[in-house]
């Protein structure tokens, strides 16, 4: 996998029972960058992150219409292997979610559904998606203990690393800092930013000073009648900067929001 995958929506809307929260998204996400999704809460930017790769199927009642695409392909499309999907689209959530298992069998048991079984070949893996996140050194003599055991950063770290294992092409990242300390926080999002040029990452973040740092492209979404709307998206440099929009504007330097 080189550069990510291409990650689009066109008129894309999402409703839980007949109340619509998200309306008529269009955007394409830069391929193999970081894109932030901001905005207040309640404007969509979840809901949007969820459609691809269909989290959206688990919550009753959730209709999404328009279209989702990964490198051109109908993510909703009927047929679709949600399954082949989630491995191509990591996620990871605001707030750490390792297995209630050890260290090692949080990365192993989602490579062994996959069919990955030989010790060596398991090995490999385990040390390489630890050393990718900064906790091979920190955990390597204690692979055998409770994930649970880890600080909260350290467990997101394992997060990443188990998404990672599986190769995907994109990862989403729902608010993944928002729960930690600052320092666990600022090596998160290190590592976040350092995942560029090798994934399509879409992060949700209420913190603008952290989506001007590791943003290359960034997606602002305000709440308009009674939904989510796309406001605008842009270079994050220019949309921090220079924003076209009068909402975008009032957002960026703190009068709206």
């Amino acid at each position: 996998m080189k550069g990510g995958g291409r990650v689009a929506a066109d008129s894309l809307s999402v409703a839980y029972g007949g109340r619509t929260v998200l309306r008529d998204v269009s955007l394409t996400l830069p391929e193999g960058r970081v894109t932030a999704l901001i905005g207040p809460s309640g404007c969509g930017k979840t809901s949007f992150l969820s459609c691809f790769n269909r989290m959206t199927d688990l919550i009753p009642g959730c209709r999404v219409t328009g279209r989702a695409t990964l490198d051109g392909d109908d993510i909703f499309a009927p047929g679709t292997d949600v399954v082949a999907l989630r491995r191509r689209v990591g996620m990871i959530f605001q707030q750490p979610n390792p297995f209630p298992l050890s260290i090692r069998r949080n990365l192993e048991l989602p490579l062994r559904e996959l069919g990955v079984r030989k010790r060596a070949e398991l090995d490999e893996i385990v040390e390489t998606v630890l050393a990718g996140v900064g906790l091979w050194d920190e955990v390597k003599d204690r692979l055998e203990r409770p994930a649970q055991a880890l600080s909260g950063g350290q467990q997101q770290r394992l997060c990443v690393a188990r998404a990672l294992a599986l190769e995907p092409e994109v990862l989403l990242c729902d608010e993944p800092c928002s729960a930690l300390d600052p320092i666990s926080s600022g090596v998160v999002e290190d590592l976040i930013a350092g995942l560029r040029g090798r994934y399509t990452v879409v992060i949700v973040t209420h913190n603008l000073a952290q989506a001007r740092r590791i943003a290359d492209h960034a997606a602002f979404f305000w709440l308009r009648d009674g939904c989510g709307r796309l406001i605008e998206d842009a270079p994050a440099e220019r949309l921090f900067a220079e924003p076209r929009d009068e909402l975008t504007a009032a957002y960026v330097r703190g009068a709206r929001g």
